[in-house]
């Protein structure tokens, strides 16, 4: 359970330095740029992560073990599917969410995927979820709706921030159900499937999806244009992404998908407390947002607990 309060915790910090650098000139300064933003931001984002996880996996000798479970296991191959669904779907949605909508109202609203993740563990893994942790589960998404509900707060595009918090959902929700499946296998492990994950999403938005989009032109000149501080942020958000994606995988391979992604949903509440400390952004502080958050992060939790294991079967 600590793997997944970690990797909420860690989530929450990517969000708010991602947010920073998607506001910073480059990414506002014509309205190609607004358009691409989400994109080439995502893109950079993946292609730093996975050098990030390279170096972790090259420290500990695994880059042979990652090759293998690519090429020579059915549950690598797998993780690739998840790869796809997760990142070129899921994280563009999460970005256009965040880009739109801003940053603590993008986690927020892009935080529903555990529910959609549990019904489809309950149905494909056969995960059990008792009755209590339905119930806790439905309270954290009302915490997350509260959250998300403030007349106060500026959107710049809310039906496109809609937009992306729906294809994060479904997609983070579809990849954790696939990857506690894939990370079952013991010669995957949660590192080894990280790796192919963030290289794998790299590699379709570079091959594909930016190629689609006429972006690579605009994605060339962040690196030869004067961008200031805007690639080393998107590489330190990286950096907390991939320990955030890290202990996430750990949670899913430790305690099954449903509960891990019911402690990592505390991220949406984690990046409120993160919005004041960092930013400086009192706007978000009201009691309502603070009750809010408690819930979150307090059903959330207990979400993930199966109260038999913790004061035995009796």
């Amino acid at each position: 359970m600590i793997y997944g309060i970690i990797a909420g915790i860690t989530w929450a910090l990517e969000t708010i330095i991602l947010g920073i650098a998607l506001a910073m000139t480059p990414f506002v300064s014509t309205t190609q740029a607004v358009f691409l933003a989400p994109f080439v931001s995502t893109f950079l984002h993946d292609a730093c992560s996975a050098v990030w996880s390279a170096v972790y996996n090259g420290i500990h000798g695994n880059l042979k073990n990652v090759w293998y479970a690519l090429t020579k296991t059915k549950s690598g191959k797998f993780v690739v599917i998840a790869a796809v669904i997760g990142g070129p779907v899921g994280m563009t949605g999460y970005v256009m969410a965040v880009n739109y909508m801003g940053a603590s109202i993008g986690a927020v609203a892009s935080a529903v995927f555990p529910a959609i993740g549990a019904v489809l563990a309950y149905f494909f893994l056969k995960e059990n979820m008792q009755w209590y942790r339905w119930i806790l589960l439905l309270i954290t998404l009302l915490g997350v709706y509260g959250l998300s509900y403030s007349p106060e707060l500026d959107t710049s595009n809310f039906l496109l921030g809609a937009a992306g918090a729906f294809m994060c959902a479904f997609g983070w929700g579809i990849e954790a159900v696939i990857l506690a499946k894939c990370l079952q296998d013991p010669e995957v492990k949660d590192e080894y499937a990280l790796q192919i994950r963030q290289t794998t999403s790299a590699l379709v938005y570079g091959v594909m999806i930016l190629p689609g989009l006429k972006g690579w032109g605009f994605t060339v000149r962040l690196f030869t244009g004067n961008t200031g501080w805007l690639l080393p942020i998107i590489a330190f958000a990286a950096f907390f992404a991939t320990i955030s994606y890290l202990f996430y995988y750990k949670a899913i391979a430790s305690i099954g998908a449903s509960k891990a992604m019911a402690l990592n949903v505390s991220y949406s509440a984690w990046a409120i407390v993160f919005t004041v400390l960092i930013l400086h952004d009192t706007s978000v502080l009201t009691p309502a947002t603070i009750l809010c958050a408690a819930v979150v992060i307090a059903c959330g939790i207990l979400a993930a607990a199966d109260f038999r294991e913790l004061f035995g079967k009796s």
